[in-house]
């Protein structure tokens, strides 16, 4: 892998411009969520997981907003010169005041709160929670979902409580979690999760960075 740049099986992501390279994180929670005719990805980033999505989904139209103009750039690029580029959007958007009806919502949220603010305010923008506060996440998944639709989210470990009290109160019910561990031996570092609005039940699960079954979830990605 190159700083610049990260090859895939179906279209590669050029990453110079952004604050937040290519990741386990992002990879995972493209290959992990569920999808449908329209998906929004929010926070898009570089662009991966929108591309992702339109991989894993033949029939989906996928729109990725993110509020930096050098990520929507970048994305934009990454899309122009994938497979994916006639199903795919890039908009560079507030998703507080973005409107439509979506199957399908994915996000890989800023994390960080009250914590050192770096010195790169682009990676500072893509990392803290004052950018993106999952209140007003939970509120526009809310909003924007269609009646079955689902929101999917990656975050780590100890973000888990705050993000789902933020859901609980925007009537939203968890639907999948997923614990992954980087070992077998280490605690769980990351939570896969979604919800819908309304009770489906749960679906509950843990998964080992590198294991049988990472390696089934992202077999269609990596080279």
């Amino acid at each position: 892998m190159s700083n610049d740049f990260f090859s895939f099986r179906q279209f590669t992501i050029r990453q110079h411009a952004c604050a937040m390279k290519v990741g386990t994180d992002g990879t995972l929670l493209g290959a992990w969520a569920h999808g449908g005719k329209r998906i929004l990805d929010v926070g898009t980033g570089t662009g991966l997981i929108a591309l992702m999505m339109a991989q894993r989904f033949a029939d989906a139209h996928v729109v990725g907003i993110d509020i930096d103009t050098d990520a929507v750039g970048q994305a934009q690029y990454n899309v122009e010169h994938s497979p994916f580029s006639d199903r795919v959007d890039i908009v560079q958007a507030d998703v507080d005041g973005w409107q439509g009806t979506y199957d399908a919502i994915v996000c890989n949220p800023p994390f960080f709160e009250n914590a050192l603010v770096s010195p790169d305010a682009q990676r500072t923008m893509a990392r803290h929670t004052d950018t993106l506060p999952y209140g007003v996440l939970m509120a526009a998944a809310r909003r924007l979902l269609s009646d079955e639709g689902e929101l999917s989210l990656i975050i780590p470990f100890d973000c888990k409580d705050r993000l789902e009290s933020e859901a609980f109160l925007q009537g939203l019910f968890k639907h999948r979690e997923w614990g992954v561990r980087t070992k077998p031996t280490k605690a769980v570092r990351r939570y896969l999760l979604s919800f819908t609005k309304h009770a489906r039940g749960m679906d509950r699960g843990e998964g080992v960075i590198g294991s049988e079954w990472y390696v089934e979830l992202t077999k269609n990605f990596y080279l």
